[in-house]
Parts: C-alpha cells; sequence; structure tokens
C-alpha cells in the first residue's frame, strides 16, 4: 500500500511561512546598555524628600 502526498496551494503557503523555526535572536541584540544618571529633583517630583508629601496614617502615629 502506498502513501499518497497531496499537497494544495495554501498547505504550500502554509509551510512556507511557518515551516521551519525563525533564526534564532543573539543576547546582545536583545540587550540594550545605557549610562546611568543622576536623578535631578527639579523634575523628578519622586525623588530625594518627596515622601513626606504623602499622608500615611500609620506613620502619623508612629506605628
Amino acid at each position: 500500500m502506498e502513501l499518497e502526498v497531496t499537497t494544495d496551494s495554501a498547505s504550500t503557503v502554509r509551510h512556507a511561512r511557518f515551516g521551519k523555526l525563525p533564526d534564532r535572536v543573539r543576547y546582545e541584540d536583545m540587550v540594550e546598555e545605557k549610562q546611568a544618571t543622576l536623578s535631578d529633583a527639579a523634575t523628578n517630583p519622586y525623588a530625594g524628600a518627596a515622601w513626606n508629601h504623602f499622608n500615611c496614617l500609620a506613620m502619623d502615629l508612629g506605628l
């Protein structure tokens, strides 16, 4: 008994598009290195002592 292989155009297109795994992405291509900068309190409202502008009941009670 022989096995007949039939392919239609949709199957051929699917195999051409999804028939293999994509190329591996190197780790160096996924990582971006940037120079660290100091935070500027004038432009960043959460820098420095900005935490004391929020109310906290536990802190007010000294807990």
